[in-house]
């Protein structure tokens, strides 16, 4: 937030992940879950919303390619990509 906030001209899509468990459907409806909660903190952060847009990426881009609890935790994740400057 502080960062948007000090460059009042970024825009950012907020990409919402999950890992592997669960099927396509529930992973991307959480996923999406995910980046519009990223998306209502900054907004109540004061960031305009108008600014920042979400896609949800589900399980399709793991950062971590293992099968267990911290690989997981890796993988529940929002990552933050600037769209324009």
């Amino acid at each position: 937030a502080a960062v948007l906030k000090e460059k009042s001209t970024l825009r950012v899509q907020i990409e919402g992940h999950t890992d592997e468990r669960g099927g396509i459907q529930y992973n991307i409806a959480l996923g999406e879950r995910r980046a519009a909660s990223a998306k209502a903190f900054l907004a109540d952060q004061g960031i305009a919303s108008d600014r920042l847009t979400i896609i949800s990426l589900g399980k399709e881009k793991p950062v971590d390619m293992g099968h267990d609890e911290s690989a997981w935790s890796k993988n529940r994740r929002a990552n933050f990509r600037v769209t324009e400057k």
